[in-house]
């Protein structure tokens, strides 16, 4: 970039000097000497690169184009022009490059993420080493303003954890003893000992900086169109140009040096750099901004299709609700309290490791005693027998109490349902089900707003939870009780319906559990949760959303719409200039100077156009 500057300067300069002295002395040699010398200086690489790819067989290039116009110039006596020509061109090119990398900067400020080192703890103390040399199992220190480095389980210290690098939310995360940590995240405040559990090449960091640096291998529909317009386009453009050079002098006797001028300001205006570049330079923005949001897509391609999608089908467990247990109604009966219920519940269940009565103990807040405790017995398939404070109490599905003769009322909630009773009187029933994610409850409208006319739920869950969710959340459909297959066939039967229909619209699956990847993999969008998805997931899906919340489908569409109307401005508008200058340079109107503006400028104008992208508002959406 300073070489680039630096180097337009010094042509500048010997430009302005050649301009002044053509004006001032009668010897013409030494004005030309000058203009070429300040040829050279802006041009070498242009005419360099043209040859290069001649000899390649890319023959019809902007290099190419540029080359030949401004050499034609020098050949018909238009120094000036031909070294103006060049100037300007790599002046705007100057200028591109920075709008260019003023977006690269946006994706590399989101890959900053990489951690420079990682300190294990071994006998002989820490030892500061690169992530990759760290192995699975491996203890490692992480300090307040350090970088996680990589995949783990805290095992000692409890902090704060920024996560915006991977999920694009500024609130902090607190973890403790037991939790899980990512790699990429910002411990903020107190020290943590972690156990790593994934080697570096395959945790989140790794994982979502191949995800965005290989995006740009997958071109999107539109992307395509232009690198196939442009290989017809340029050709064509050339053979008109040697048909405005030639015919008028060979038919009408018209003057040659006019009509080769004519010829080589349209080979200027022709050059197809502005669409070449700008359409996959929206789509690569478009990516970046997703990524910045916590939506990591795999390739323009995904990205442009979210803009037709016509059908989403979500997964139940992890992705509408969040995959753990959770008391959701405590039904006290008989003159029990509900807090007295939930102790006895509680102190029935405190032996026991299974996420029912994990569950129910997390939500009593009192303290267990063990010693009021005894004889306790565990009947498989029913539930648990203990002895509480001198009382029998007994804690299980409805077949544990109409076999011990307990006159219990039956709860008509849906839910996993845990009955009670104590010195046998029926104490009352909880009710444990899955929560439901808050932004699951405004998805389906939020999605409708957005064009998508079918939403649908497939889930391996007994019917009944399924359709109470489906309802509580405004689905069009569900289908329960599925094995990993038969989501597959749901799916392929979906998919089929749309392919004899012309201009048909998207599916999009979106799933978390290793029993989706076959349909993630299936779907014209795979969408997994990144957060608590599984690695078979992530890896088979088009799209993953880091925090884990449904709702981010809509940004992504917005997201999708806004670069495709940008993509479209740029189409539009450089072929409308395009075409415009094409044809007043044939008419001998526009000079140069304008093919110029026609070229380069339209160039950077569809850059600089494609990088409001990067500053498109989701606040209100």
């Amino acid at each position: 970039m300073k070489f680039n500057l630096l180097r337009i300067i010094a042509g500048a300069a010997v430009y302005a000097a050649g301009f002044i002295l053509n004006l001032t002395i009668q010897n013409e040699y030494i004005p030309f000497l000058i203009f070429t010398t300040a040829y050279i200086i802006l041009g070498v690489d242009i005419v360099f690169k043209a040859l290069k790819n001649l000899v390649k067989g890319r023959v019809f290039d902007e290099n190419f184009l540029m080359a030949l116009a401004t050499i034609g110039a020098f050949a018909i006596g238009e120094t000036p022009e031909a070294v103006g020509v060049m100037l300007f061109y790599q002046i705007g090119e100057y200028f591109q490059e920075l709008a260019v990398e003023k977006s690269k900067k946006s994706i590399t400020d989101l890959m900053d993420i990489r951690p420079d080192y990682a300190n294990i703890l071994t006998d002989d103390g820490i030892l500061k080493a690169a992530p990759d040399t760290v192995k699975i199992g491996d203890l490692i220190i992480v300090k307040p303003g350090e970088k996680i480095p990589l995949d783990g389980i805290v095992i000692k210290g409890s902090s704060m954890l920024d996560t915006s690098a991977l999920t694009g939310e500024s609130v902090p995360r607190s973890v403790n003893v037991s939790g899980e940590v990512l790699s990429g995240c910002i411990n903020q405040s107190g020290m943590l000992t972690v156990k790593v559990t994934k080697l570096f090449g395959e945790s989140t960091v790794s994982n979502i900086i191949n995800l965005v640096e290989n995006a740009s291998s997958k071109k999107a529909k539109t992307e395509n169109f232009i690198t196939r317009f442009a290989r017809i386009y340029t050709p064509v453009v050339v053979i008109l140009a040697a048909l405005l050079a030639f015919l008028p002098p060979l038919i009408f006797g018209m003057e040659w040096r006019v009509w080769i001028h004519r010829a080589l300001v349209f080979l200027v205006i022709s050059c197809p750099c502005a669409l070449v570049l700008s359409i996959p330079m929206g789509f690569f923005a478009g990516v970046g901004k997703a990524a910045k949001n916590g939506i990591l897509v795999k390739g323009g391609n995904y990205l442009e299709a979210f803009s037709r999608l016509e059908t989403v089908v979500f997964d139940k467990t992890g992705t509408l609700t969040r995959g753990v247990f959770k008391v959701t109604s405590i039904q006290n009966k008989n003159g029990f309290g509900e807090e007295e219920l939930l102790e006895l519940a509680a102190n029935a269940e405190c032996f026991s490791n299974h996420p029912i009565a994990l569950s129910v103990r997390n939500e009593f807040k009192g303290i267990i005693n063990k010693d009021n405790l005894s004889g306790y017995s565990e009947i498989a398939g029913f539930g648990v027998s203990v002895i509480y404070n001198g009382k029998p109490v007994l804690a299980g599905n409805k077949n544990l109490m109409a076999d011990n003769g307990i006159d219990f009322e039956e709860s008509d909630s849906s839910g996993t349902k845990v009955y009670v009773a104590s010195g046998g009187v029926f104490a009352g029933c909880i009710v444990i089900s899955d929560e439901i994610k808050p932004d699951s409850f405004t998805v389906a409208r939020e999605l409708k707003k957005r064009g998508v006319s079918k939403i649908l739920m497939l889930t391996g869950d007994n019917p009944q939870i399924a359709n109470i969710i489906a309802q509580k959340l405004s689905l069009d459909g569900v289908y329960a009780g599925l094995l990993p297959q038969e989501k597959v066939e749901i799916v392929e039967k979906l998919n089929l319906k749309n392919i004899n229909v012309k201009n048909a619209g998207k599916l999009a699956f979106v799933g978390d559990g290793i029993n989706d990847a076959p349909v993630l993999a299936m779907a014209d969008i795979g969408v997994a949760m990144g957060a608590m998805g599984s690695d078979a997931a992530i890896e088979a899906a088009d799209v993953v959303l880091m925090t884990d919340e449904p709702l981010k489908l809509t940004q992504a569409i917005d997201i999708s719409k806004f670069t495709g109307m940008i993509v479209r401005q740029n189409i539009v508008f450089t072929l409308a200039v395009k075409i415009a200058f094409l044809a007043l340079g044939a008419f001998g109107i526009a000079s140069m100077w304008e093919a110029v503006f026609a070229d380069v400028g339209v160039s950077l104008l569809a850059v600089l156009n494609s990088m409001r992208i990067m500053r498109f508002n989701l606040s209100n959406r």
